[in-house]
């Protein structure tokens, strides 16, 4: 297995990074890697990167929750420079439960998580009123 073309001097990425490679088959942790290169690469680069993973819809469709989980968890590791981030679940009604990566401390408060769903059902109400404009318009509305 090749070793990941990632950014150097990130300590707490190589831990995290490590940590996966104990805990995950092979199969799954080059699933990983092929999903976090390019935004590791886009963050090392302090370039815009993608968006989404780069993964085909087929294959995309085949990721489990728990790769994709951990995927998530190292870019923010990346980003942050902390391997402490959690991630939580949001469930917003009339919609499909929303996950966050956070700190810590963001994750245990009731408070802060509160705030976070409100915020995302708010643009969540905000993106339906759009995307109604739009038909109303007889714009696309899968942008």
């Amino acid at each position: 297995m090749n070793e990941p073309n990632l950014p150097p001097n990130n300590e707490a990425l190589d831990v995290h990074l490590g940590l996966l490679r104990m805990s995950m088959t092979l199969e799954e942790y080059e699933l990983l890697l092929g999903m976090v290169e390019p935004v590791l690469r886009a963050l090392d680069l302090q370039e815009p990167g993608p968006v989404g993973y780069g993964l085909d819809d087929e294959l995309a469709e085949d990721v489990s929750q728990t790769v994709r989980d951990e995927a998530a968890l190292v870019i923010a590791t990346a980003v942050t420079g902390n391997v402490d981030n959690e991630l939580i679940q949001i469930d917003i009604e009339g919609s499909e439960p929303v996950r966050v990566v956070t700190d810590p401390d963001t994750a245990s408060d009731p408070e802060r998580r509160r705030d976070i769903a409100d915020y995302i059902r708010a643009r969540h109400r905000e993106e339906e009123n759009l995307r109604g404009i739009a038909e109303a318009s007889g714009l696309p509305t899968d942008l």
